[in-house]
Order: structure tokens, then sequence, then C-alpha cells
């Protein structure tokens, strides 16, 4: 496993384009640091500063993070697409297996590097976390400082659910940005999933259900957006805004069992394509 794991880094390492754009995707979920400095002046009335509204508290700073992290895996995506795309291109992936290297063995090398870097930025994101809130946080309890530290395996599984999805897409498609295209239409067929499930049975609650089990949406629902729970620790009076928010066993199976899915989709891809 390290010995793929070093071979995919090497080439990563030797494209600046990657380089930069790995560095990106591990500096910009840190501008959760950034927003827990801000102060803002409203005209010389009064100064508001992030950090002190509580939305840095433990617990629900596991939540909030990860969340926000999320959304720049995007970078890390162009990173995976291209790692395939630029094996086509360049013929690497030709050489690579005329050097010995089985077709099963490059595909984990792709695996194995997602789970590399995802397990990376979870432990940053996870540390950094930890700082802000112990820095922030009114609460010092060892049991309410780790209480929901589950969002974190959430976030991880949800990067390499998502980034075995881009392998999947960049096997299939050989071209980065028709395999990031590909993720746009993608989200439009579980919409149209949703809607078709909503005809047939006819309750919302149900089609929800049905997209439950989508790629894309069994990934977001990993971690369910913080702003109502936000609002509700500002307001517990307003029943309305109570949600689910927690992070449950099946939902990681499911993305689980996608992953499962997406990487034996790459490896049959390559098994039976004419190289």
């Amino acid at each position: 496993m390290l010995r793929l794991i070093k071979l995919e880094l090497q080439k990563l390492w030797l494209n600046r384009t990657s380089k930069i754009l790995i560095f990106i995707s591990f500096i910009l979920p840190f501008t959760v640091l950034i927003l827990s400095s801000i102060k803002i002046n409203f005209f010389g009335f009064f100064t508001l500063e992030l950090g002190e509204l509580g939305i840095f508290n433990f617990p629900i700073i596991w939540h909030i993070t990860t969340f926000f992290a999320s959304y720049f895996k995007l970078f890390f995506a162009i990173v995976v697409v291209s790692m395939i795309g630029n094996e086509y291109s360049n013929k690497t992936l030709k050489q690579n297996l005329i050097d010995g290297l089985s077709k099963k063995e490059f595909i984990l090398s792709k695996f194995y590097t997602i789970v590399f870097f995802s397990l990376v930025a979870t432990i940053l994101i996870g540390v950094a976390t930890f700082f802000i809130g112990l820095y922030y946080s009114s609460y010092t309890e060892v049991s309410i400082i780790f209480r929901e530290t589950s969002f974190l395996l959430a976030y991880f599984v949800k990067l390499v659910g998502f980034f075995s999805l881009c392998l999947f897409l960049g096997m299939l498609l050989k071209r980065s940005a028709f395999a990031l295209a590909f993720l746009f239409i993608l989200y439009i067929f579980e919409w149209l999933v949703f809607w078709g499930a909503y005809e047939v049975f006819g309750t919302t609650e149900t089609a929800w259900k049905v997209k439950n089990f989508l790629p894309l949406e069994s990934m977001y629902k990993l971690i369910d957006q913080p702003m109502q729970r936000v609002v509700m620790t500002k307001y517990p009076d307003k029943i309305d805004l109570t949600y689910d928010y927690g992070v449950y066993w099946y939902e990681i199976l499911i993305v689980i069992v996608w992953i499962g899915v997406f990487t034996f989709l790459s490896y049959r891809l390559l098994k039976k394509r004419d190289l």
C-alpha cells in the first residue's frame, strides 16, 4: 500500500497544477480560523465578533467546521480527475502496466491516495477545530468537548465517497472537464429521480427517502446543514426549527457501499478497456 501511495505522490509532485490544487484544498478549509477572529464594526455603534456568538462552542463547532470545510472538496476533486486524465494523455498508464504494475494495483494506487489525502484533511480539520473550540468555547468538560466528533468520521467518509465518484467518472470519461461536468448532470439526475419518486408515491417524505440512497445526496446527508441548529442555540423556544442533524451508522454505510461500487466499477472499466 505504501509503495502505491508513494508512486502516486511522486506523479502528483511532478505536476505543478496538482501541487497548487492540493495546497489550496488543504489551506482553504482553514478559512474557518480567519472567520473565528473576524470583528465587524457597525459604524461605531457596536462590534460583532463571530467567535463570541457561540458558534465555536463545543460540541456544535464539530458540526459547523466539517460542514463548511466539505465544500472545498471540489479542489481536490479536480486533482483526482486530473490524475486519470493525465494518465491517458501522457501515456503513463500504459507505461506503468508495461513496467509491471497490474491494473488492480493501478486502481488501488489511486484509491489509497484518495484515502490518504482524505485522512490528512480530516486530521487537519480536527486539530484546527479542537484548538478553536478550546479558545472560544465556554464548555471545558471532556465529555462535551468530544461529544460530536462523529462529524469527523462523517467528513472523512464524505471525502472518500466524493473522490471515489470522481475517480470513477475520470476512468469513464478520460477527460477532467467532462468528468466534472458529469457531476452536475448527476446532480440534475438525482432531482429527476426525486420528482419521479414523488409522482409514484405521492409524498415528499418518501421521495426524500429514495433520494437519500443516491450518491450525491447520500454524501450530503452525512453532515446536515448547521444553520437551523445555530439559531436554535440562540432561540431555544423555536420549536418549528427543530430537526435531526445527527450522524447515523446507516448513512455512513450507504456511502461506504457507494465507495465500493465506484472503486469496483473503475477497476472493471480499466480491466475491459483496450489500452
